[in-house]
């Protein structure tokens, strides 16, 4: 049965991968009330995949209401002013289709997918939550409550403890600093007003990105966005002016204390924006220190030469203002400074000395290669054409990524790395039984 299930899965996804993303060539266009519609037609499988982004998120909460944007999120699936939740839920289910939104720090993502036959129902469930939530108090209560559950539960893992510190840490000040889904001293400070004023000042037409993908005509989508959104009232987004991160001005360390066996390590330093000219090559410099499983330095010195972690990883988390760099792993609480001493020298390597042939080649080739992966089905798909609009890519961004790649030189990492590694300035958090790892400051 699980073989069946797997080639049954198999099956279903060929079809996307074997298309060269080159390949992929959306139309774009501007509704009336201003509402930004990408389309593109595939007729692999008879779906439909709509996706909507609405560029709001945790960034615009208030800091004192921390976690606005996700709980408005939550909600909208949660009833309408003519469905309640229990409606919305059995007429998704009945159909065999998805229905879900969440807020991320710089937009909010709302998405349906349904076969061809159900495109209707698809658009009208969407456009509904999206422009006539009710955000009943009972619902109001009832999600919050499972939020604060879900954060009170984070705290128990010590990765999402250290990566909360380490983003207060990096981003004080920012509204980067607090989690998406807020905190539990802020989420009880937000009321149904709070929700209700939100909504109807951020979620608008000129504010959305809609993307379709899959078995419809240009015509047929069309029209279902004319009859689903078209009575949608643009208006005036607020005037929200976010600064650019301050950069770590000196080494800044946290030690939280839990009665653990093991360290968790996170240390790192602000990172850079997805609209960064220097994305593409500090992507290939990023895969030779830590983000290439096996194939980094990090994973051959930390792990298969030292012995201290059974995993390690580094990430650029890059939005529309600089994000988070970071590096993460777990190590014996003996050996946790042995651990970060082997990190930090992992990171000056990158910064004094070219990368090899090897693994520049290496590199280039895996992420080139793997890209396809990542638009391999409608959901993914939709997903990074909403975000090539967000940051202004281009739609010739699926010929011109793998390019970017390519272009990249030894030259091009080394001095990457010299720009945006910096083992003198950065902030490290370590989770676990300080008074035994006796971390050196």
């Amino acid at each position: 049965m699980g073989r069946a299930l797997g080639l049954l899965c198999l099956a279903l996804c060929l079809p996307f991968a074997s298309a060269q993303a080159a390949d992929i060539i959306p139309t774009r266009s501007v509704t009336a009330n201003g509402m930004t519609v990408l389309f593109l037609e595939q007729h692999f499988l008879p779906t439909v995949e709509i996706h909507a982004l609405v560029k709001v998120g945790s960034a615009q909460d208030p800091p004192d209401k921390a976690g606005l944007a996700n709980l408005t999120a939550s909600l909208l699936d949660e009833g309408t002013l003519t469905r309640t939740s229990r409606q919305i839920a059995e007429q998704i289910d009945f159909v065999g289709g998805s229905l879900e939104a969440h807020a991320a720090e710089d937009f909010t993502t709302a998405s349906t997918r349904v076969l061809k036959k159900d495109a209707d129902l698809g658009f009208a469930l969407l456009a509904d939550m999206l422009q006539h939530p009710a955000f009943h108090k009972q619902e109001f209560e009832r999600v919050r409550t499972q939020i604060l559950g879900e954060i009170v539960s984070d705290d128990d893992d010590p990765g999402n403890v250290a990566m909360k510190a380490f983003h207060q840490l990096i981003f004080h000040g920012h509204p980067y600093s607090w989690p998406a889904h807020g905190t539990e001293e802020t989420l009880t400070k937000i009321t149904v007003a709070d929700i209700q004023q939100f909504h109807a000042r951020e979620y608008l037409p000129n504010q959305t990105i809609l993307v379709i993908v899959g078995d419809l005509t240009q015509d047929q989508a069309a029209t279902l966005v004319q009859t689903h959104f078209g009575s949608w009232k643009k208006g005036t987004p607020s005037p929200y002016q976010m600064k650019k991160p301050a950069s770590i001005e000196r080494k800044m360390v946290q030690l939280i204390e839990k009665d653990l066996t093991q360290s968790t390590i996170v240390l790192g330093h602000t990172g850079i924006s997805r609209t960064n000219p220097d994305y593409y090559a500090v992507t290939v410099m990023n895969y030779i220190l830590g983000a290439g499983g096996f194939s980094s330095r990090l994973m051959d010195s930390i792990r298969d030469k030292q012995g201290l972690a059974y995993g390690i990883m580094s990430q650029f988390d890059s939005r529309l203002m600089p994000g988070a760099f970071f590096i993460s792993l777990q190590t014996r609480t003996d050996v946790t400074n042995q651990a970060i001493a082997g990190v930090l020298t992992e990171i000056k390597g990158m910064r004094d000395a070219p990368v090899t042939d090897q693994e520049l080649n290496e590199a280039k080739s895996f992420i080139v290669g793997s890209f396809p992966l990542r638009v391999d089905s409608s959901a993914k798909l939709a997903n990074v054409l909403a975000q090539v609009e967000l940051y202004n890519l281009g739609l010739d961004y699926f010929t011109q990524y793998p390019r970017a790649i390519e272009k990249v030189t030894k030259d091009d990492v080394l001095r990457v790395a010299k720009q945006y590694l910096d083992p003198q300035h950065y902030a490290l958090v370590v989770v676990g039984s300080i008074a035994k790892a006796k971390v050196k400051q």
